[in-house]
C-alpha cells in the first residue's frame, strides 16, 4: 500500500501540534507501509518528501487564497506518469484539507482527513484571515463531507466533528488519538537552558508552551497568574503571534505582569526540541489554558517528562490529562475572570503539594508510555487505510 500524507507542516518547518503529529506518524507508517510527503514550504533534502511554495502569483493574495494555490499544486504533483503516487491521500488540517480533496476527485482514490482543529469552532481566525476564513470553512467542510474517512484525535473531537457537519455519516469518522514518543520525551537532568533564561532551578516553576492565538488562552494565562502564589515563576514559551494586534495586546499583558511580580520569563523563540526537554522536565507544573483543544499533544509531551497538568476541561483534553491522577481540569468559563480565578486556584492547590505534583508526574509518564504509543497509533492508522481499499 501506498499513502501520501498531506500537511502545511514539515521539519524542519514545524508550528505545531499537527506538525509534530505529521512527523511521528511518518516515521512509523514508513516502518508498515510506503508513505510520501507532500507539504508547503522550503525543498525538504528527506528522500520522499516533496515541498511546494506558494505561486508567485498569489504571493501578496490574502493568506487563504495562497494556501489554496499551494494545494493546487499538491494536486497536480500526486500525479506522476500519467498516474497517481498513491493508492490513498491523507490530509492534515484545512491548509492541506483542499489538495486532498482535490486529488481524490482527480485521481478516484480515498482521502483521509485527519482533524486537529475545526474551522466552525475557531471564529478568532477571523482576526488572521478576515475574509479568507470563510474560504478556509468552505475548504474544510468540502473535504470532511466527502472523505472516505475522518480521523478524530480524540472523542470530544469526534462529537465536535458530527455537531459541525451533520451531513457526515457518524461511521466514516473514527478516533485514533495523537501519539508520543516516549523515549524522546522523557526526563532530562541538564538545566543550563533554564540559567540562560534566568530561570531559578530551585524555586517552583509553572510552564506554559504554545502559540500566541486566542485557542491557546494565553490572554488568560497571564491574568490568572498575577494570583499566583508568591515565589512561583511562570515561564512563557509563547511566540508566533497570529496578528500583530494579538501580539501587541499579550505583549502589553506581559509587561504589566512583570512589573508586579518576579520570575516572569517570556520566551518568545521557537525552542529546539532538546532545549524544551530541558524545561519541561524542571518545570513543577505544565499549564495549558486552551479554550478550544481538539486533544493537545502539548500536555502528552509535558507528561511523557514526569510533569504535572493544570488544564482546561475542554475539547479532548480529558482524554489525556486524567483528572486527580495526572493534573488538575478547570472548566472553563464563560466569564473570564471566574475561569482565571479557578485556574490560578488550581495552580496554587498542586505547588502547596510537592508529593502529590511527584506521583502525578509519574503517573503522567506511565500514561504517556502504555496508552500513546506511535507504533500503536500507526498500526490503527493502517487498518483503516486497508479497510477502505
Amino acid at each position: 500500500m501506498r499513502a501520501a500524507l498531506i500537511s502545511r507542516e514539515y521539519p524542519p518547518e514545524v508550528y505545531g501540534g499537527a506538525g509534530v503529529h505529521i512527523e511521528f506518524l511518518a516515521r512509523e507508517l514508513r516502518k508498515l507501509i510506503e508513505v510520501e510527503v507532500h507539504c508547503f514550504g522550503a525543498e525538504r533534502d528527506e528522500p520522499g518528501v516533496h515541498a511546494y511554495r506558494t505561486p508567485p502569483g498569489l504571493a501578496a493574495a490574502n493568506p487563504a487564497l495562497a494556501t489554496l494555490g499551494v494545494d493546487l499544486e499538491i494536486a497536480a504533483g500526486l500525479m506522476s506518469d500519467g498516474a497517481p503516487v498513491a493508492d490513498l491521500v491523507h490530509s492534515h488540517t484545512w491548509y492541506a484539507n483542499l489538495a486532498g480533496h482535490l486529488a481524490s476527485m482527480m485521481y478516484d482514490i480515498p482521502h483521509v482527513v485527519t482533524a486537529h482543529s475545526l474551522e466552525p469552532l475557531r471564529p478568532w481566525k477571523a482576526e488572521q484571515l478576515g475574509g479568507g476564513y470563510r474560504i478556509s470553512s468552505w475548504a474544510e467542510r468540502s473535504a470532511y463531507e466527502a472523505a472516505a474517512a475522518v480521523v478524530a484525535v480524540s472523542n470530544g473531537m469526534r462529537a465536535d466533528i458530527l455537531a459541525a457537519y451533520p451531513a457526515l455519516e457518524s461511521s466514516r469518522v473514527h478516533v485514533i488519538p495523537n501519539g508520543i514518543d516516549t523515549e524522546l520525551y522523557a526526563p532530562v537532568p541538564a538545566r543550563d537552558v533554564l540559567r540562560h533564561y534566568g530561570l531559578d532551578p530551585d524555586r517552583p516553576i509553572a510552564l506554559f508552551v504554545g502559540r500566541i492565538t486566542r485557542q491557546k488562552g494565553v490572554g488568560h494565562l497571564v491574568a490568572a497568574a498575577a494570583d499566583f502564589t508568591p515565589g512561583v515563576q511562570l515561564a512563557l514559551c509563547a511566540g508566533a503571534p497570529d496578528t500583530p494586534e494579538l501580539a501587541a495586546e499579550i505583549t502589553e499583558a506581559v509587561h504589566r505582569l512583570q512589573a508586579g511580580r518576579k520570575g516572569v520569563v517570556w520566551i518568545q523563540e521557537m525552542l529546539p526540541r532538546e532545549q524544551l526537554l530541558q524545561l519541561l522536565s524542571a518545570a513543577d507544573l505544565f499549564l495549558c489554558p486552551s479554550i478550544y483543544e481538539p486533544q493537545g499533544i502539548v500536555n502528552l509531551e509535558a507528561m511523557a517528562c514526569e510533569t504535572a497538568v493544570v488544564a482546561s476541561r475542554v475539547g479532548g483534553i480529558p482524554d489525556v490529562v486524567v483528572e486527580g491522577e495526572t493534573g488538575l481540569l478547570v472548566d472553563y468559563a464563560a466569564d473570564p475572570k471566574e475561569f482565571e480565578a479557578g485556574f490560578a486556584a488550581a495552580v496554587n492547590e498542586l505547588l502547596a503539594d510537592s508529593g502529590r505534583l511527584q506521583s502525578m508526574g509519574l503517573a503522567g509518564r506511565e500514561r504517556a508510555v502504555t496508552q500513546y504509543g506511535w507504533d500503536a497509533i500507526a498500526a490503527r492508522t493502517v487498518r483503516l487505510y486497508q479497510s477502505l481499499r
